[in-house]
């Protein structure tokens, strides 16, 4: 099983970025998805979320109509659309796999994302 994050890297405040989360070993279309971030010395914070088949998600307040979530299962892969990023955003972020069916759980090792000027 591997998730492979990409996408992170360095932006301007006002700036944007997609994450990607390729997912492998495992399938993909009946699995739930989320992006986690995590900053040193806090717990690791759910993001956003979405459903196996892609029509329900959910995110977090503070990035509620700067981020979207969304899933290709054609292509193993899930998104994270992040638009007017803010140093706050700053942080590694994590793609995590998940089923209730069975309680399995899969998690990425991360993409760093830095908000600077």
């Amino acid at each position: 099983v591997q998730l492979v994050e990409s996408g992170g890297g360095l932006v301007q405040p006002g700036g944007s970025l997609r994450l990607s989360c390729a997912a492998s070993g495992f399938t993909f279309s009946t699995y739930h998805m989320s992006w986690y971030r995590q900053t040193p010395g806090k717990e690791r914070e759910l993001v956003a979320t979405i459903g196996s088949a892609g029509t329900v998600t959910n995110y977090i307040h503070s990035v509620k109509g700067r981020f979207t979530i969304s899933r290709d299962n054609a292509k193993n892969t899930v998104f994270l659309q992040m638009n007017s990023l803010k140093p706050e955003d700053t942080a590694v972020y994590i793609c995590e796999a998940s089923r209730s069916l069975d309680f399995k759980q899969y998690w990425g090792q991360g993409t760093q994302v830095t908000v600077s000027s």
